[in-house]
């Protein structure tokens, strides 16, 4: 078996963030549009606002790892929660330490415990 770190655990909180990203957004079943399909020139389309690329749904091994990873945040406090869920989606330490009002580096040992939190117990269960 492999040691969890807390450079692992970050990653793969990073992973489940964008496998949330990925899932279909939900929709209310049996409503649908009767409208018929847009038909847009080509000058339309070329003048229009380029979307984002949509990678398609997940795999089911990231959906799984996924569930492992919400499992992991019961065992930390609902601010660290907060705190490893921003960081994970990439949000800046500025904005996170305004949010929470604390300063950079009481917000990067937060950080730096939760996920030491979550290794050890993952540790201790593996072993």
């Amino acid at each position: 078996m492999t040691q969890w770190t807390k450079e692992k655990v970050a990653e793969r909180f990073e992973e489940a963030v964008l496998t949330l990203r990925r899932l279909p957004s939900v929709k209310v079943p049996g409503y649908f549009s009767v409208w018929p399909e847009v038909i847009r020139s080509e000058m339309e389309i070329l003048q229009q606002d380029k979307l984002p690329l949509k990678l398609g749904a997940p795999l089911p091994d990231a959906i799984d790892r996924l569930d492992q990873v919400l499992q992991w945040v019961l065992w930390i406090e609902v601010d660290e929660r907060k705190l490893v869920w921003l960081r994970a989606r990439g949000v800046p330490w500025k904005p996170i330490c305004l949010r929470l009002g604390v300063n950079r580096t009481t917000a990067w040992r937060r950080h730096s415990e939760a996920l030491s939190k979550i290794a050890q117990k993952l540790n201790n269960i593996t072993l």
